[in-house]
Parts: C-alpha cells; structure tokens; sequence
C-alpha cells in the first residue's frame, strides 16, 4: 500500500492502522485531524510534532502498555520472533532468563514495561542496554522510553506504507563513533548516555551502546531535532576496559557540547585506558 491507497480508507480503518503504529488515543486522533495526508513527510513530521509536543506522560504510559514485554519467558518465542524483535528468538536459555528478570525488574522500579526499538539488535544487545537503564530514574526513563516508542512508530509506518517514500528521512541528529586508539579499532558494546540539563540537573534524554563500527546511527528517532542548548554524551568507559580485563584512569569520559541549529552533529571520541581526545566531526 501506498500513501495514496491509505488515504482513500474509511476513517475508521485509517485511524486503526495509525493506532496500531502507535497506542495511544490522543496521538492517533490528534493525527486523524489532518486525514488524508498531503505526503509522506508530512506524516512523520505531524506525528513527531504530536508525539513531543501535544502528549504528555500519560498518553505516553497508555502506549507503551500495548507493546509485549520483550522479557517474559513464557512468551518470548511466540511473540517476539517478529520482526521488530529480530535477534530474540536466537537467545540462550540464559539470556532469556536475564531477560526475563531485568524486565521485571525494570516495571517494577519504574511503573511501565522496558520499550526499546529492538530492530537489528541482539539479544545479548538489549540485554545491557536493559541493564545499563536500570541505573536511571523513572523520570529518566519516560523520556528514553517516549523516545524509542518514535522510533518503533517510525519503523510501523514504514511497514504500513510498503510502497511508501520514506527518503526523506535521515539519520539521528546526535551521532557518535568511538575509537579505541590503543587497538585501532572500533570502540564496541560502550554504553552511551546523551543527556540535557532539566532544572540545572543532568537528565538521560536517549541512551545506546555502540555496534561493532563503534557508532549508534539511532540515537534520536529520525527527524527529531533538539532545541539549541548545551548537551552532554557521557561515554560507560570503565566497563568497556573492565571486559577486556584492562585498568583505566577513565571510569567515565563526559563530553559537553553546543548546538546551534537543527543541522547534524557528530560527536567522535578517540579513546585510550589513559587518555582521550574529541572533536566535532561530520
């Protein structure tokens, strides 16, 4: 299906299927209040607009309580062998169990289900950015949450639009590539936090760990730029040498940074056990 097909549905059907990419009533009727859309862009740029700018927490809860724990044991093979969930269903029995438990865990410190955009991530992957998110408080957590429920409702309208254009789209606004100089390698696994200043204390907006390049090409959903204001990527070094049974004189490597405008910044860090430098890259 094309734009051009979905917009001639009923206005029943055409809400079902947005409500479906995303569930929560507010948002999918706020979008039905410019039905039929002019073009694909348009589509994602009023449910950007919606998402961040006319919900609030509670039609952020209301949504994620219609996604499936990515944890539950018991329905991990049946629901989440899908394609949005590619990777789970190869786990261990272990992983599995790890799962299961910092799921757990997870809705029982913060109110709601763990929400990650799981495409092109492994199990073993989700597992410790499970993990590394504990760590943060609930409040933290709602706005990663809200964050990668964009990203997933992104991924659905892709899905709902097969033959859609979706060109236009380009990569998070916020990059990062990690380089471990000792090794010449790429810095992988390092967990990433990016972070504003809310009521002049430091809050995670968005949160990942490196791939094997070393980089998170999806830090922000497509098409979400930040306000201009000074930022922060703190960077989990401490653990990354720990795995590799090496000491380090950084347990954390903080970078503060200002943008301008909504262009692309690419935030680089060139990283040893006892030293590291950056730069603004491209």
């Amino acid at each position: 299906m094309n734009l051009v097909a979905f917009n001639t549905l009923p206005e029943a059907t055409a809400r079902q299927e947005l409500f479906a990419c995303c569930g929560s009533t507010r948002w999918a009727d706020a979008m039905m209040a410019h039905f039929p859309f002019a073009s694909e862009k348009q589509l994602v740029d009023l449910a950007t607009d919606i998402w961040y700018h006319q919900c609030d927490a509670g039609d952020w809860r209301e949504s994620f309580t219609h996604h499936p724990k990515i944890g539950d044991v018991k329905s991990l093979t049946e629901k989440f062998a899908g394609k949005e969930q590619a990777g789970v269903a190869v786990a261990t029995t272990e992983i599995i169990e790890a799962l299961a438990k910092a799921n757990a865990d997870y809705e029982a410190k913060n109110g709601f289900i763990f929400i990650v955009c799981a495409t092109g991530k492994s199990a073993d992957e989700m597992l410790q950015i499970l993990l590394d998110r504990l760590q943060n408080c609930p409040e933290e957590e709602l706005h990663i949450a809200m964050g990668e429920q964009q990203k997933i409702s992104i991924i659905r309208f892709k899905k709902m639009l097969p033959e859609g254009d979706f060109s236009f789209l380009k990569v998070s606004q916020i990059t990062t590539h990690v380089l471990d100089t000792a090794l010449g390698l790429p810095g992988k696994n390092i967990s990433i936090r990016l972070q504003a200043k809310r009521n002049n204390i430091w809050l995670t907006i968005a949160q990942g760990i490196t791939n094997n390049d070393g980089r998170i090409p999806d830090l922000l959903p497509q098409e979400k730029n930040l306000k201009p204001d000074t930022y922060k990527m703190v960077f989990d070094t401490g653990a990354y040498y720990k795995k590799q049974n090496l000491k380090t004189f950084y347990p954390e490597v903080e970078i503060q940074f200002t943008t301008f405008d909504e262009t692309h910044y690419h935030v680089p860090l060139l990283v040893n056990p006892f030293g590291y430098s950056t730069y603004r890259g491209s």
